[in-house]
């Protein structure tokens, strides 16, 4: 198991003592807000609830809101009335990579620290963001399940969750620029990109009209776990030879995770969602103690999981990388799904 990863899972609930001097104070009666992109995500949930408990084990005060809809409109709602309310940093995972810019500016001005996680708002509107794994790894691995799982040729597309949501449509890109710069994948055709807004009955339906406009389709990649799961169990429910990767929480992909005919995901990837939530806790901290501002090539120790840099993000801000995506599969798929 990835070193990080039974770090943070055994060690979630430790309180930084003076080992690591930068927190030593701690969060001393810090207020935060952490806010989602909308209820009932599983992979956020997970998240929230890591970055909930170290905020708390540090002594600050946390929130986790989510909007109405998983939209950038619904989101402005949210930060406006926490703008009202005096807190000394907000975390988000942006709905929209620009939308958002005037509120958070606003909430910037104010004196509000703002970090982001999981999915991006672009620069002028974060000092920092939390990428739970680089852009390009994460294109990278996407990338390669699908020329495996395909044969190396073939039709191929994508489920995505909204058309605005940042962190799918940097994978996406990456994707791409990977797929055209390499002769190995010239074989391979991306058909379409559809969206299911993260949304399980949207999600459903356009794995159904994925397969019904393209029949010889031979992969999806599906790089959200609410996408994935809803088009792994469409998929297996009707026997389609087309199979599956992306990115999913085992604990929902388990029955359908399989190298045979019967299941309909070879494998898939994600990465340390407690580590997560418990890097961006402590670089919201950080940003709300002033230890950090956002710039590049600072540094701090976020608890147990060790130092961490802050280097230039794809869109010319400023992030911090939590590690390298991990694979699931049929070998530690079952251990997995005890923990996620």
């Amino acid at each position: 198991m990835n070193k990080k990863l039974v770090s943070a899972v055994l060690c979630g609930t430790m309180i930084v003592g003076a080992a690591c001097p930068v927190f030593a104070g701690v969060a001393d009666g810090k207020k935060v807000a952490l806010v989602g992109k909308s209820a009932g995500n599983a992979f956020f949930e997970i998240a929230a609830a890591s970055y909930k408990e170290t905020v708390e084990a540090e002594g600050g005060t946390i929130d986790v809101v989510y909007p109405e809809a998983a939209t950038a409109d619904a989101q402005i709602k949210v930060l406006d009335n926490l703008i009202s309310q005096d807190y000394d940093a907000i975390c988000i995972s942006a709905n929209d990579v620009n939308a958002l810019q005037a509120k958070l500016e606003e909430a910037m001005d104010a004196g509000i620290k703002v970090a982001s996680f999981d999915s991006a708002p672009n620069s002028d509107s974060r000092q920092v963001f939390v990428n739970q794994a680089g852009t390009v790894a994460v294109g990278q691995a996407l990338m390669d399940a699908v020329l495996d799982i395909s044969g190396g040729e073939g039709q191929w597309a994508i489920l995505s969750a909204t058309s605005q949501a940042a962190n799918q449509n940097a994978w996406i890109d990456a994707m791409k620029s990977i797929m055209e710069s390499d002769e190995k994948y010239s074989k391979l055709e991306l058909v379409e990109v559809a969206y299911g807004d993260d949304e399980p009955q949207k999600s459903t339906d356009q794995t159904s009209a994925l397969l019904e406009n393209y029949p010889d389709l031979k992969v999806i990649c599906a790089p959200t776990t609410v996408g994935i799961a809803a088009a792994a169990k469409y998929l297996q429910d009707n026997e389609s030879t087309c199979k599956l990767t992306g990115l999913g929480l085992p604990s929902e992909m388990i029955e359908y995770t399989g190298a045979d005919d019967a299941h309909s995901c070879p494998y898939f990837y994600l990465w340390d969602m407690q580590g997560l939530g418990k890097l961006s806790a402590y670089a919201t901290i950080a940003l709300a103690n002033e230890e950090i501002t956002g710039a590049l090539d600072e540094t701090f120790t976020a608890g147990d999981l060790g130092d961490y840099t802050i280097t230039t993000a794809d869109d010319g801000g400023t992030e911090i990388v939590l590690g390298l995506p991990l694979q699931f599969n049929s070998d530690n798929i079952e251990e997995m799904a005890k923990l996620y």
